[in-house]
């Protein structure tokens, strides 16, 4: 047997109650090794990049099937070693690198040389079972790239997983909305759809491709309704007809029932601002449910896994939820971030909130050093931080920013991270990874950003406000490039940092603070605060080519 994960501590939160009992029944997934996930980055880093002869020539499945499956070798020998234990799998994905097998306690400690024990939350009261290192049989190096949920803890505030501020201020809808003439000094307070129109220059004039999609994550059980939708649409988009709506997919046993108290904030925020902001792009909201196929990712991957067996996923997908890549297990996070490549493969632009601790992580709290968040960290995705305010856009406070300490930098990122450090010279030094991918790469309005919530007008905050706002700018672009005949956007980082970054409103002022520090500071060029800035749809549209 040879090690094969370990971490040298408990989280923050969890204290050990004990060994887990012997007969308690354990869902473990195992992640086979896949055949080329190197060859893949290589790969989609080159279509793109817009000085590449490849520039968007998007892979299929079964391209991309053809380096993240596991080599027929690695599925026999993980399915041999389980039958000799008395053991057999199922298969989790689309390309067959996750499998799935129950056992008990005391057998997977046996398997594994592990030492499952019982860990409570001192917050949540909530218990999880998980090891702090484990084994693998030496003849399976090679082939097994990990064991989940082992090492890798649950998120200590599930409930407060949504990046999203609970709505402080309710009020009656009224005649209120900004309308196209209004001072933009009004979106100060009131930010609004015609703000983020007038803001960024995003048209009104309804896309026309209907094979363009645009897909919007729901977890933890947040539900999307379909009245406050339509209210929504009646106070603040006018010219649209209020019967527009979003397609429902779920998984996991998802739902969506649309009791008046059944909405949720952050899903109801996350379909507003893409039906609404999208004017006329097809949206489908993804509710996943509970009952998850990848233990406490809580859906994460198994959100990737449903898109990419799809033969026509959506071209974007917007998720406004996150965790602190300290939660998460190296090999884990590595493993989730060659999920969102592979996804981005196919040309799927992947957008996340980044958080909104400002450098102390997903939400505020205490810390000696800076917590990035995760998946913002993943170089295969756009992080999308937030600003606040219209005349100047500044960053908004609670925008989280800052460098992963999983990640290395990115080739497309090299010159924007280095010119900022070299900038911020010896100022928090020793407080984050130096070497670390920056994010997030760009931003969106955040602050006081107006929503219907079970039937009233509600303010709320958040990066969970930018990353629907940004996403619905790239699926308007892609409705414009598909009509032209171009290939849609796809991964989008590598433009955004060459020719689309003068595409972009940079923002200059404010900070996010965090543990006892001023934070990072918004500068010219890329930062750690809200990236390389907000968009600007014309220049936008001019680095497209269009």
């Amino acid at each position: 047997m040879r090690l094969h994960e370990r971490r040298d501590d408990v989280p923050d939160g969890f204290t050990s109650k004990g060994p887990a009992a012997a007969d308690t029944t354990l869902r473990l997934r195992l992640a086979l090794v896949q055949t080329d996930i190197e060859s893949l980055q290589d790969k989609v880093l080159d279509i793109s990049t817009p000085s590449s002869d490849n520039y968007g020539q998007w892979l299929s499945k079964d391209e991309v099937g053809s380096y993240v499956a596991p080599k027929p070798e690695s599925v026999s020998a993980v399915t041999q070693w389980l039958a000799d234990n008395g053991l057999s799998a199922t298969t989790l994905s689309p390309f067959g690198d996750w499998l799935g097998f129950q056992t008990t306690v005391s057998h997977a400690n046996e398997l594994f040389d592990a030492d499952f024990t019982t860990f409570v939350h001192d917050g949540t009261g909530e218990s999880a079972i998980r090891t702090l290192s484990y084994s693998i049989p030496a003849a399976l190096k090679g082939h097994l790239e990990l064991v989940h949920p082992t090492i890798t803890f649950p998120q200590p505030r599930r409930k407060g997983l949504p990046i999203v501020s609970s709505p402080a201020k309710v009020a009656p809808i009224g005649n209120g909305n900004v309308s196209a003439d209004a001072a933009p000094s009004s979106c100060n307070t009131k930010f609004t759809p015609s703000c983020a129109q007038q803001l960024y220059g995003i048209p009104t004039t309804p896309a026309t491709q209907s094979s363009n999609k645009l897909a919007v994550s729901g977890f933890i059980e947040q539900f999307a309704n379909q009245a406050d939708l339509k209210r929504f649409l009646q106070t603040f988009r006018t010219d649209l007809p209020s019967t527009n709506t979003f397609t429902l997919q779920t998984i996991d046993g998802g739902s969506n029932p649309q009791g008046q108290s059944q909405a949720g904030d952050e899903a109801d925020l996350d379909v507003q601002y893409t039906v609404g902001l999208a004017s006329n792009v097809p949206t489908f909201f993804i509710s996943v449910g509970e009952n998850f196929q990848d233990g406490d990712l809580e859906g994460f991957l198994d959100i990737i896994n449903f898109l990419s067996g799809e033969s026509a996923p959506p071209q974007v997908l917007t998720t406004s939820y996150g965790q602190n890549e300290n939660t998460i297990s190296r090999s884990l996070a590595n493993t989730l971030c060659n999920a969102y490549m592979s996804l981005g493969a196919r040309g799927v632009s992947i957008l996340f909130a980044s958080g909104d601790g400002g450098v102390s992580g997903s939400q505020s709290g205490r810390c000696t050093t800076f917590l990035p968040t995760f998946p913002s960290g993943c170089p295969f995705m756009t992080s999308v931080g937030a600003t606040q305010n219209v005349n100047p856009e500044t960053a908004a406070s609670f925008s989280s920013g800052g460098f992963s300490n999983y990640f290395a930098t990115p080739s497309y990122q090299t010159s924007a991270k280095s010119a900022f450090l070299s900038k911020l010279g010896n100022t928090n030094s020793g407080k984050f990874n130096t070497s670390g991918r920056g994010f997030p790469d760009v931003a969106a309005a955040g602050t006081d950003v107006e929503i219907v919530f079970q039937g009233s007008s509600t303010p709320v905050d958040g990066t969970s406000c930018a990353s629907p706002i940004f996403a619905s700018v790239v699926s308007l672009l892609n409705d414009r490039l598909i009509a032209a005949g171009k290939p849609v956007l796809g991964f989008l980082n590598p433009f955004l940092y060459s020719t689309g970054a003068s595409a972009l409103n940079d923002i200059t002022s404010g900070s996010n603070p965090g543990c006892n520090t001023n934070g990072f500071s918004a500068t010219a060029g890329w930062d750690p605060v809200t990236g390389l800035g907000t968009p600007n749809w014309t220049k936008l549209l001019a680095a497209v080519g269009l």
